[in-house]
């Protein structure tokens, strides 16, 4: 599949594997859920690597758009440009919306964490340079 940077899809997860930053400069913005409602409401499409079944649900009420992969478990890989890849698209922008606890709460290994364990929600905007 050919590697095209799109600009029609905005990038989504939950949480980014930072082992994949193999570019030069990374930079990594917390921002306003707000901010990322509006962005999807401009019309694009919704390019989803959402790892864990268990909130996506949650999530998408949050965000008000399907936060449903194209397949399950999606693995992100790198272009050549190192910049994120998702079903052979080229993305210099990522989106993450993850869940906030209450203090102190950490999901024992394995753990699956339910909707009702959600405290509320954290975006990050990472863009590639």
């Amino acid at each position: 599949m050919k590697a095209n940077k799109t600009e029609q899809r905005v990038l989504i997860g939950n949480v980014f594997p930072f082992s994949l930053v193999r570019c030069k400069r990374l930079i990594v913005e917390s921002e306003a859920i707000s901010t990322l409602r509006a962005v999807l409401a401009g019309g694009a499409g919704v390019a989803s690597f959402w790892g864990h079944e268990n909130t996506r649900a949650a999530a998408e009420a949050v965000l008000g758009v399907s936060l449903a992969p194209r397949t399950e478990r999606p693995a992100l890989t790198l272009s050549p440009g190192k910049c994120p890849m998702l079903d052979g698209e080229v993305f210099d922008v990522c989106w993450l919306l993850s869940p906030d606890y209450p203090e102190g709460f950490r999901p024992a290994i394995g753990e699956e964490v339910s909707p009702d364990q959600i405290a509320g929600w954290h975006v990050l905007k990472l863009t590639w340079q």
